[in-house]
């Protein structure tokens, strides 16, 4: 073997090595069906639960298609709400992989109430995204606390 072509090689089984790397757990593809559970920062307690498909687009962007309460509740009616996402990566070849994460469900003008929902996050362990969720609109309708989103 040339010199050039053993130190490609080489070069390449170090890139391909790396990326078999010890990933702490997380998958750093957002693409699929996931569950949210979002608790309550006062006591702990379930605040509201949903589950989604998520797809990465362009620029960092997700689209969220599927969305539906699992959970009741009169801060927003189930099927007249948008939702938008986001999601960036960060990492290196040793599998250190780092991300933010972002989510934002409204309610539709005209459906009884105009509440906002905001979840922003990263990369957690074992396949989740965990961060902390924010909802304003009237006054029964505001909160905050932490979510989990485990993949389905």
């Amino acid at each position: 073997m040339h010199k050039p072509t053993a130190v490609i090689a080489v070069l390449a089984l170090v890139v391909a090595m790396a990326g078999c790397g010890s990933n702490n757990g997380s998958n750093t593809n957002v693409n699929g069906n996931w569950s949210a559970t979002l608790l309550n920062s006062s006591d702990g307690s379930s605040a509201f639960s949903f589950t989604t498909t998520l797809n990465e687009a362009s620029q960092g962007n997700v689209t969220v298609t599927n969305f539906k309460f699992t959970s009741t509740g009169s801060c927003f009616v189930d099927g007249q709400t948008t939702q938008s996402g986001s999601f960036t990566l960060s990492g290196d070849f040793s599998g250190n992989v780092k991300g933010t994460f972002g989510m934002t469900v409204s309610s539709l003008p005209g459906s009884g109430t105009q509440s906002q929902l905001v979840l922003q996050g990263g990369v957690g362990p074992n396949n989740t995204v965990t961060g902390t969720w924010t909802l304003s609109g009237s006054s029964a309708c505001t909160g905050n606390g932490t979510f989990v989103f485990n993949r389905m």
